[in-house]
């Protein structure tokens, strides 16, 4: 059977577990598969744009709501300023003054982007980031889950073994789940850089790096 849709995803999900005691949780065993998901892969479904007008004189605006990373940040003028990521600390030491100016580096606090210099006029602001995976629903196919159904499949499994206490088959699951991210992984990265000469460290390696650190 084809898996092409939310409905036919819940009706392998069934196959495969051989039981009908569990359609009401199968949809939590998808959307926890998709949470794991989300947290772990940075695909380009994910990269997403939003813009907002600064208000002069106020030197927050609020982020977008599903926001995990910032990519880029930007002020659509002529030229276009790009923002320099900074500490909370570090951004109020480097530029101390209350004093307003076309805004030159940023910084997060909480849900909240903090802009400086505080804007002294009604800038432009484009952020690049990267953001939650798009839900599967009966009315949403993500592109994700077109080119990559199986990881759904696996995923799902993974969190309804668990759910039934079958460590040895939740675990056969999870590694073809995982397997099947890694995979993607490899795929998202050829699809940024490419194969050629050119050696670019991938967003993955970035954040291995990172969390080393």
């Amino acid at each position: 059977m084809s898996i092409g849709s939310y409905s036919e995803l819940k009706t392998s999900i069934a196959d495969f577990l051989a039981r009908s005691d569990l359609t009401a949780q199968i949809p939590t065993f998808i959307e926890l598969a998709e949470g794991r998901m989300s947290r772990e892969l940075e695909t380009r479904e994910q990269e997403k744009r939003s813009t907002a007008t600064l208000t002069s004189g106020d030197e927050y605006i609020a982020l977008p709501t599903d926001l995990r990373e910032v990519r880029e940040v930007k002020l659509n003028t002529d030229p276009v300023q790009v923002l320099t990521y900074y500490s909370p600390s570090s951004l109020d030491t480097s530029y101390a003054s209350s004093g307003g100016g076309r805004p030159e580096g940023f910084s997060i606090v909480g849900k909240e982007m903090k802009i400086r210099p505080i804007p002294d006029d009604a800038y432009t602001m484009e952020i690049v980031y990267i953001g939650s995976l798009e839900s599967i629903s009966d009315t949403a196919t993500p592109t994700l889950f077109l080119r990559s159904p199986d990881l759904y499949l696996y995923g799902a499994l993974a969190e309804a073994y668990a759910y039934l206490l079958d460590e040895a088959r939740a675990s056969q699951y999870d590694a073809k789940f995982t397997r099947g991210m890694e995979e993607v992984k490899v795929d998202e990265q050829r699809a940024h850089y490419g194969t050629g000469s050119l050696q670019i460290q991938s967003i993955y390696s970035r954040q291995n790096a990172v969390a080393e650190t």
